[in-house]
């Protein structure tokens, strides 16, 4: 997550300034424009205070992340896949049977 693209997408999306939002934020604006610049974090209740003065809210998903020892067992699965892919016979016609666009059938 990109916290300072989240900030400044925010600010941008709700028309505020960098004032009134660090304003409505309980913040300064030099601290606002640090964020978005990358030149600081902000913790995540911070982000969420911040984002929340702009009227908008992220969503966090947890999603189970690939480890190096997984790479390899997918990386066989994918091979597999693909053998047996390989296995079933694929008939393409030479022409299109569909009429062209714009021409009634």
């Amino acid at each position: 997550m990109d916290s300072a693209r989240l900030i400044r997408d925010a600010r941008r999306g709700s028309g505020l300034t960098l004032r009134a939002l660090a304003e409505r934020a309980g913040t300064s604006h030099s601290t606002l424009a640090a964020y978005e610049q990358r030149r600081k974090v902000p913790s995540v209740s911070t982000l969420d205070r911040i984002l929340r003065a702009a009227g908008f809210a992220a969503d966090v998903t947890l999603h189970r992340r690939v480890d190096d020892g997984d790479r390899a067992e997918r990386g066989r699965e994918l091979l597999e896949v693909l053998e047996l892919a390989a296995l079933f016979p694929a008939h393409h016609e030479p022409t299109m049977t569909y009429p062209p666009f714009g021409v009634a059938s």
